[in-house]
């Protein structure tokens, strides 16, 4: 089975501020020109699910008017950790204090007083056990990508901030991931 993952495109806020679970929207061109791309790459009759934050919602919208044939769902599992009160602040105001207790408990901490890591995890598990054997793509978010990545490794929790993966595409971009069903 493969996994397609895909990241919402360029969004729409100042580069450094949290925006997590923050509601924001994405360049409409780089929007309509990801879901082009995506179009042409994808096989034919893959389901798709989409995190319901506008971000994805957009890709999830343009990539169905070019692609009629994808069966689609939104998918609540499939949005970015929240960030609590950090959303929508710089990181440079949240302040390395902050940052620290965050990374010193990395998978209990709640950051801003919103989601802990060892659940975000298990959100995102919850939708990975459910795949089946079909071809699917997930329209998501960079957090949701790098988790999915630990999960496709076997990882279901992390305990140390050194331990989560840097990388993930770029916006509008994707991976593949190559799953026994």
């Amino acid at each position: 089975m493969s996994l397609w993952l895909v990241r919402h495109a360029l969004p729409l806020i100042t580069p450094g501020i949290c925006y997590g679970a923050l509601d924001v929207p994405a360049d409409e061109a780089a929007t309509r020109e990801a879901a082009q791309q995506l179009a042409n790459a994808l096989p034919e009759g893959i389901a798709m699910a989409w995190s319901p934050l506008q971000r994805c919602a957009q890709l999830a919208q343009a990539l169905s008017a070019l692609r009629p044939d994808l069966a689609s769902r939104v998918d609540p599992r499939l949005r970015e950790m929240n960030f609590g009160a950090w959303e929508g602040r710089s990181w440079e105001a949240i302040g390395s204090q902050a940052l620290s207790a965050w990374t010193d408990d990395f998978a209990k901490h709640r950051p801003g007083g919103g989601e802990n890591l060892e659940d975000f995890m298990q959100r995102v598990a919850e939708a990975w056990d459910e795949l089946g054997a079909a071809p699917c793509v997930w329209i998501t978010h960079a957090g949701v990508i790098r988790a999915t990545g630990l999960l496709a490794r076997g990882q279901r929790r992390i305990d140390r901030a050194d331990q989560w993966p840097v990388e993930a595409p770029a916006y509008g971009g994707w991976t593949r991931i190559e799953r026994l069903a």
